[in-house]
């Protein structure tokens, strides 16, 4: 009986008490009636003000359950640095991540060179310039000095050591273009000419605009600075403007080899890929990398995503392996086959571990991977191709058994829970779950094909030296000028993962001979 029902119920009774009554009750039965209507009003208003409590407390209940998200979240944020996360160890601080946190394990072994490894020392360059001779004090001042010196059989030579300096010094080449003046062939008009690249009364050798490129991008030195050092070694003026067109002419001098480059990374096997903000004319731009162990190619553009990946023009020819982290852009590429950087998930599986401490699926899978990748490392040592058949399936099998794990410590959203506007919030350790799920294939690949790496360390590593340029000059004020320094940058560190002196390489390039060094193509 609802409460509408009981209120007629009550008035009917009050009628036919009021109906019914003898005379001398007829007053109590009023009074009655009254009471009755009188508590009725009460009950039907606290009825009605238990139905906006109910509302305001659903509301409540549901804002605080938005405010526990919302603390968690920035809980998480808060704990968030370079050994749970994306971001780099410069960001730590003086915050800097406990030692144990750590993902490399401990080995055991003591710190310094190991024992069986190959020792290097230092090696005189070149047969000495200068001799220097230390006589003994004693005969310093000896009366028979000179005669002692001039016998040649007095003094013998005992022990030698080396002190190698370095020399600088500025190198001036006078050209001379003569006529002759009296031929005896009859010629009358014989002149000679300047070299093509001469062309002023007083220029800049190559050498200083290898200096300067050299130290711009492979140095990440300012341009001020450039001229101050270049001022305090050689004794010679350089203005800012200047050190930029050397610079440039750096970048046009070695841009066909880069072209190269990047043809070499399409036709290979692996690539890594990666992409880091940078400021440039005054706004966040992306430089785009595309490397792997052999060369490096770098780009920059004004979007981070599918457009700024295909400018760099390595991805969308490729055929190979591709490597990078779980950023959505690269998975619109399926020309390629797709390898997830494993260090990237650790860290996230470490911060889900801390932040959700019951939930031990993360921490389960977290060693899986390190087991993996442990399983390939072995396997390598003893000179195989590839893991087990059974290997390969247990592994796999385990991967499979924690993730069933992690739906029922984490399961999806309560489809009960009333609709909002837009998607239903997962959180960040729900999306990963489901991101392990999928990408499954492209998470374990490393063991189906050694060719692929474990982590996407080299992409990060030749892209480090951007960071560090941005972090001392503050940006770039052109586009040209960024993908100059890009340009050369990728040169260089191409150049060093051949074995070659960043230097070299550099003057190589103004003789013509980079393409020949660098790539080991050309003639002679």
């Amino acid at each position: 009986m609802d409460f509408n029902e009981l209120k007629e119920n009550a008035e009917q009774i009050c009628k036919e008490l009021k109906d019914k009554a003898p005379a001398d009750l007829s007053a109590l039965a009023l009074s009655l009636s009254a009471i009755i209507k009188m508590m009725i009003t009460m009950v039907s208003g606290l009825m009605e003000q238990n139905e906006k409590q109910a509302t305001t407390n659903s509301n409540l209940l549901g804002t605080i359950k938005d405010l526990q998200e919302t603390i968690k979240e920035l809980q998480r944020k808060l704990n968030m640095d370079s050994h749970n996360s994306s971001k780099p160890p410069s960001s730590d601080g003086y915050k800097k991540a406990k030692k144990d946190r750590s993902l490399r394990e401990k080995t055991g072994r003591k710190t310094g060179g190991q024992k069986g490894h190959k020792g290097v020392n230092m090696k005189l360059p070149h047969e000495p310039d200068e001799v220097k001779i230390h006589l003994p004090e004693k005969c310093k001042t000896c009366p028979y000095l000179s005669s002692c010196t001039a016998n040649g059989h007095v003094f013998e030579c005992t022990e030698k050591r080396y002190v190698v300096e370095a020399v600088i010094k500025t190198n001036v080449i006078e050209h001379q273009i003569v006529k002759a003046l009296d031929c005896p062939c009859g010629e009358v008009k014989l002149k000679g000419e300047f070299p093509e690249n001469v062309k002023g009364y007083i220029q800049y050798g190559d050498s200083f605009t290898a200096i300067s490129g050299l130290l711009s991008t492979f140095g990440a030195v300012s341009t001020e600075r450039i001229q101050t050092l270049i001022d305090g070694m050689f004794n010679v003026s350089l203005s800012e403007g200047t050190i930029c067109s050397m610079i440039k002419k750096c970048a046009l001098k070695v841009k066909p080899v880069v072209q190269k480059i990047r043809e070499c990374l399409i036709d290979s096997d692996v690539v890594n890929f990666d992409e880091t903000g940078v400021r440039v004319e005054g706004s966040t731009q992306w430089v785009h990398n595309s490397s792997n162990e052999k060369y490096t190619y770098l780009t920059v553009n004004q979007k981070r995503g599918k457009i700024g990946i295909e400018d760099n023009g390595v991805i969308t020819k490729f055929k190979g392996t591709a490597v990078h982290d779980c950023w959505g852009s690269y998975w619109k590429f399926d020309n390629v086959s797709h390898a997830v950087c494993c260090v990237h998930l650790l860290r996230e599986l470490i911060s889900i571990s801390e932040n959700n401490p019951s939930h031990i699926w993360a921490n389960r899978l977290k060693n899986l991977l390190l087991t993996m990748k442990s399983a390939k490392e072995n396997a390598i040592e003893q000179d195989k191709s590839g893991l087990n058949e059974s290997q390969i399936i247990a592994l796999e099998r385990e991967y499979d058994e924690i993730m069933a794990y992690a739906n029922m410590e984490c399961p999806p959203p309560d489809n009960t829970e009333p609709k909002k506007r837009g998607k239903r919030k997962k959180g960040k350790e729900r999306s990963l779950i489901e991101r392990l799920i999928k990408l499954k294939a492209s998470v374990c690949l490393f063991i189906h094909n050694f060719a692929v790496p474990f982590d996407n360390n080299q992409a990060e590593r030749d892209i480090r030296n951007v960071k560090t340029k941005s972090k001392v000059s503050g940006c770039f004020r052109s586009v040209k000028g960024a993908q100059n320094y890009l340009t050369i940058t990728s040169f260089l560190s191409t150049a060093r993962k051949q074995g070659i002196d960043a230097f070299v390489a550099l003057t190589s390039a103004f003789n013509g001979k980079a393409e020949k060094i660098i790539l080991g193509v050309g003639s002679e």
